[in-house]
């Protein structure tokens, strides 16, 4: 059975009305990045405005590795008192394409939903900006955060990571640079269909190569060279850089790990959570039937993505409860 034939029918059908010149492809990397803008701005006009009891400011926080300034995009809920949790949300667009602003309807929304402060974060992209300079940039406004918490009238006690496709990629080997350091506590990571591996090995890494479903082969390989700086697949890459290529991954903060069965990632996402729990490490994940690469975002109205999004929102409330 084709993987078209295994789509959820309103993800299906949500497919069907993206116009070609939307699709994704990352053959010319400055083409998809005006692409995804387009798409994005097309998108927005679909959604309600942002909630008006939700500030939303622009900072900069700066980045001890290469002396840089980073952007953090905060949204902070306006009739909520006393110290906030904080989550720290980093965006997607396979390490290449992207902004915060790509995802001020989601953030704002959580930060009014939680209720928390949501910190999103500016990093640079590949292949201008290759491994390790865009987590370095996360790590920046992690730390920056933490050191401001009483500033920002946060609690950096609640202090939670998360991010879709690349962002969770970032944000699972934000997790692993967090915890070794030592300096900020994290107490909860989010990954949305998270891009962990570049070695591609898995079945699923084979199954998706039609333009179609978002996110394909190809353009996963792309995507890991330009942040790599390398061949992916290469026995030499980083785990901060791939974190499912991590050996050890007992001591990471609680984990809740979604994808869909019609997602590039989706077999080594589930290896990563079950790894995840071998390690010790509680552990969530959930499986989305035929869900698609970003179906939460391309079909927001189905009936999975509005489960999935309730899911998160849960999911959240729980982990940043005081």
């Amino acid at each position: 059975m084709s993987v078209f034939a295994r789509l959820d029918p309103e993800l299906a059908a949500a497919l069907r009305e993206i116009p070609e010149e939307f699709l994704l492809d990352l053959r010319d990397i400055s083409l998809a990045r005006r692409r995804l803008q387009i798409l994005r701005e097309a998108l927005a006009s679909l959604l309600p405005p942002l909630p008006s009891d939700v500030a939303v400011t622009d900072e900069l926080a700066p980045n001890s590795f290469d002396g840089t300034m980073v952007r953090v995009r905060l949204y902070r809920p306006s009739e909520v008192t006393g110290p906030l949790p904080v989550l720290l949300w980093i965006h997607g667009g396979g390490y290449v394409m992207g902004a915060p602003e790509m995802n001020d309807q989601q953030c704002a929304e959580l930060a009014q939903r939680i209720p928390a402060l949501v910190a999103s974060v500016d990093y640079r992209l590949a292949p201008e900006h290759p491994y390790p300079a865009p987590l370095e940039d996360c790590y920046a406004a992690l730390r920056w955060v933490a050191e401001r918490a009483e500033q920002l009238g946060v609690d950096r006690a609640r202090l939670a990571i998360a991010g879709a496709s690349a962002g969770g990629g970032l944000a699972a080997g934000l997790a692993l640079l967090a915890r070794d350091r030592g300096e900020v506590p994290v107490r909860f990571q989010l990954l949305i269909y998270p891009m962990l591996d570049d070695r591609n090995q898995t079945p699923s890494s084979y199954e998706i190569t039609d333009p179609r479903l978002i996110w394909t082969r190809d353009w996963n390989l792309i995507g890991w060279r330009a942040y790599l700086g390398r061949e992916p697949g290469s026995p030499d890459v980083p785990p901060y850089a791939a974190p499912a290529r991590a050996d050890d991954l007992a001591g990471l903060p609680p984990a809740y790990v979604l994808v869909g069965t019609a997602d590039l990632f989706r077999d080594e996402d589930i290896a990563y959570a079950q790894r995840l729990m071998q390690a010790g490490v509680p552990t969530e994940l959930h499986v989305f039937a035929g869900a698609f690469h970003g179906f939460d975002v391309f079909a927001p109205t189905a009936w999975v993505s509005q489960r999935a999004n309730a899911e998160v929102l849960a999911v959240l409330q729980r982990a940043l409860a005081a």
